[in-house]
């Protein structure tokens, strides 16, 4: 494995590596071994993130089958962060580079095999395999210990409260999100996450400023560790996250995996995915009559409730785990 991924807190690419690590230690211990940025040499080499230094390493030899995971491509960048031309350009063109120099490309959504074909790779060379997430790091709590979690953080039984988790950028869509607390007073809001690469953050500038001072039903708790967003997940009524363009959020997994109740932005891509298991909503004003709905509707609560507890089964590391088994056994076999 070859990651930085980890060395920036709050960005879904670093849960996603984590995560699959995990899973090949805890199932696969005595079939496969696990190294983390060596250069010695190996059967396979993923590439979790596309650094310099690691483009050159696919020149050594030794490097066996080349595996790039595919969290991001150039017009993704879009909304997340500002960067000038020329720079702009040559990392969009670098970025397609280094996935060219892969033997195989795995993506988290199938929408995004066509957008790398466009690019001129072989729709044999891409392998579509989804996120996950374990249920030993999120999931639900009981109806008591949620009790206890919402006195230890000052929120009541009866407060309708809604989360939002990731980088605090325009792509998130979080002025949305402000937006809407700003609209309900009577609905607590949470968003969970920060500026992860600071000032280059686009839109940087006027979402500071609310951070900084946010309405009173607003609160930003900033980046919080891994281990402990299992207690804000379930400290909610409602998951919302009004992103303009994702991959795969590993958030989304995770608040199925607790349970929690999904509201999402209507995106394309997310229909292959996971359409069924959430509300769509196409603007803020969307998002409100949802939330709404919602808060004044158990029944429905419920319902989207057991979809979010369907959708953790189907992503689920157990059954993701004989997936990646089976590709890597693939992979091994064409080195040979």
């Amino acid at each position: 494995m070859f990651s930085s991924a980890t060395k920036v807190k709050g960005q879904g690419v670093g849960s996603a590596y984590t995560e699959l690590v995990q899973l090949l230690k805890k199932h696969f211990a005595s079939d496969i071994d696990v190294q983390i940025n060596k250069l010695s040499g190996s059967d396979i080499s993923h590439y979790h993130t596309v650094d310099f230094k690691f483009y050159l390493s696919t020149f050594l030899p030794g490097r066996g089958r080349k595996i790039g995971y595919v969290h991001f491509l150039p017009e993704t960048l879009n909304g997340s962060l500002k960067i000038p031309q020329p720079f702009r350009w040559f990392f969009s063109h670098y970025l397609i580079a280094f996935y060219k120099r892969m033997d195989q490309l795995v993506v988290v959504n199938p929408s995004f095999i066509d957008d790398l074909m466009s690019y001129g790779i072989s729709k044999d060379k891409i392998t579509y395999i989804p996120n996950f997430v374990s249920k030993n790091s999120f999931f639900e709590l009981s109806k008591e210990e949620k009790r206890k979690l919402r006195k230890r953080e000052g929120i009541t039984e009866k407060k309708f409260v809604v989360i939002g988790t990731g980088q605090i950028q325009e792509r998130k869509g979080v002025a949305d999100f402000i937006e809407l607390a700003r609209r309900l007073p009577n609905i607590q809001f949470i968003w969970v996450g920060g500026f992860s690469f600071g000032k280059i953050t686009d839109g940087y500038s006027d979402l500071k400023k609310v951070v900084d001072n946010p309405p009173a039903n607003l609160f930003f708790p900033g980046i919080v560790e891994r281990s402990k967003m299992n207690d804000f997940y379930n400290l909610a009524d409602v998951f919302l996250l009004p992103s303009f363009n994702e991959l795969f959020p590993m958030s989304v997994l995770e608040a199925f995996s607790c349970g929690v109740p999904v509201i999402l932005r209507e995106l394309g891509l997310y229909n292959s995915i996971i359409n069924g298991y959430y509300l769509p909503a196409s603007d803020v004003d969307g998002m409100e009559l949802k939330v709404k709905e919602l808060a004044g509707n158990r029944e429905k609560l419920q319902k989207l409730h057991e979809r979010a507890l369907d959708a953790s089964v189907k992503y689920s590391e157990d059954h993701l785990a004989q997936i990646w088994y089976s590709f890597y056994k693939k992979q091994t076999e064409m080195v040979k």
